[in-house]
């Protein structure tokens, strides 16, 4: 793909990031659809989460959403990571995991944390690339964390 990659914050609309959290949705394991109702929960993204974007021409083709909101113990939670089937392994995930972590450190948070599942080895292989040490895993999620 010769379109360049333009990054970006909290600019996308609920209904841009409903739109592509419904792209991306069967490559959750297990897909967010069975989790959540994806406009609402894209509303809430919006709403109350900083969201890192990766934008290709007017297409949201990557987003990571994070929590900074936990001021007493100073932990956030990233609670999306998503890009677009035909746009991964260019570095786009990595490249805004990267841009919240430094978010992150920059409103003082000490902690970053996340729940995945044990059977979604490419993003679990992503977030230890980056320092993220597997956790404590409960039902079929496993928490990491970076400090």
């Amino acid at each position: 793909m010769s379109v360049a990659v333009e990054y970006r914050s909290n600019k996308a609309s609920a209904a841009q990031v409903a739109a592509h959290l419904r792209r991306c949705d069967t490559d959750f394991v297990p897909p967010l659809s069975g989790r959540v109702e994806i406009n609402t929960y894209a509303s809430k993204l919006v709403d109350k989460s900083i969201r890192f974007e990766a934008w290709a021409d007017d297409t949201l083709i990557g987003l990571v959403a994070v929590y900074c909101n936990d001021r007493e113990k100073r932990i956030a939670y990233i609670t999306s990571v998503s890009v677009l089937k035909q746009w991964r392994g260019k570095g786009i995930a990595t490249h805004l995991l990267h841009q919240c972590l430094a978010h992150a450190q920059g409103v003082d948070m000490r902690q970053i944390r996340l729940e995945t599942t044990g059977n979604n080895t490419n993003a679990n292989r992503l977030y230890e690339r980056i320092g993220f040490i597997a956790g404590q895993e409960n039902a079929s999620f496993l928490g990491m964390e970076l400090s």
